[in-house]
């Protein structure tokens, strides 16, 4: 079934070329315009697929005639494909971590260690380590911060000694006290920032368990989720001095 066009406006004058028309149904945006053909331009695209054609637009084009109003439909995203985000991102990856526990700690043999002896034993071969060691020597950055209550919850000290095996493989783990969360006015949410242009929102259920993910690239969106990250690493310490402070104040 041909779609439902409907011609928004032209910012080339009489010929009609480039233009913006928008689905009426699925509200989606569909712009024309002279293609982008010089072999040397288009080496420079990124995520170009087969059969997806570059075309050059005025920006006056986009800002006077592309919908300023849509309802937006959260993307969301299956715990495969966002595992598969960690194989992708080019620079850096930095996440918060806000809750107090997490169901999939639990779930492992360390945590049950943990319990029972106040550490655990970290496997530095494992899979997920070698991964980690890997996108280090690729010089890729891979850094947290861990929010921790007064008094810490098992899980949150359950994660501060995890932090042993992940600073090893080449992460950066730092640790924020709950009262500078509210007083810096974080999101109360736990999120990973890819390259600094895409943000991926975890979303749990009341039994702390991760369901899906959200994935978040509207620009001014994600410029609110870096402001919260560059405030939370100003005031996070790296965690052995955070772990040493507890220790000190018991």
């Amino acid at each position: 079934m041909a779609r439902r066009l409907r011609f928004n406006g032209t910012g080339s004058g009489d010929d009609g070329c480039p233009s913006v028309h928008v689905d009426l149904d699925s509200h989606e945006v569909i712009v024309h315009g002279p293609a982008l053909t010089d072999p040397e331009d288009i080496g420079q695209l990124r995520h170009l697929g087969d059969g997806e054609v570059a075309i050059v637009v005025p920006p006056e084009l986009l800002i006077d005639f592309a919908p300023k109003e849509v309802n937006r439909v959260p993307k969301l995203i299956d715990l495969d494909a966002f595992a598969k985000l960690f194989t992708t991102f080019e620079h850096t990856a930095w996440r918060l971590e806000m809750r107090r526990r997490y169901a999939s700690d639990e779930a492992a043999d360390t945590y049950r260690e943990f319990m029972a002896t106040g550490h655990a034993s970290w496997d530095l071969d494992s899979p997920w380590c070698r991964h980690r060691r890997e996108l280090a020597s690729q010089g890729k950055r891979v850094e947290r911060v861990r929010v921790v209550d007064n008094p810490p919850s098992i899980g949150q000290l359950y994660l501060l000694d995890n932090a042993r095996r992940n600073s090893t493989v080449g992460e950066d783990i730092r640790s924020l006290a709950r009262t500078d969360v509210e007083r810096l006015s974080l999101p109360e949410e736990d999120f990973w920032i890819f390259d600094s242009r895409l943000v991926a929102l975890l979303n749990f259920d009341a039994e702390d368990t991760l369901l899906d993910v959200e994935l978040i690239t509207e620009p001014v969106k994600v410029n609110q989720y870096l402001q919260a990250r560059d405030a939370a690493m100003h005031h996070a310490i790296p965690y052995e001095q955070f772990a040493a402070r507890m220790t000190a104040e018991e």
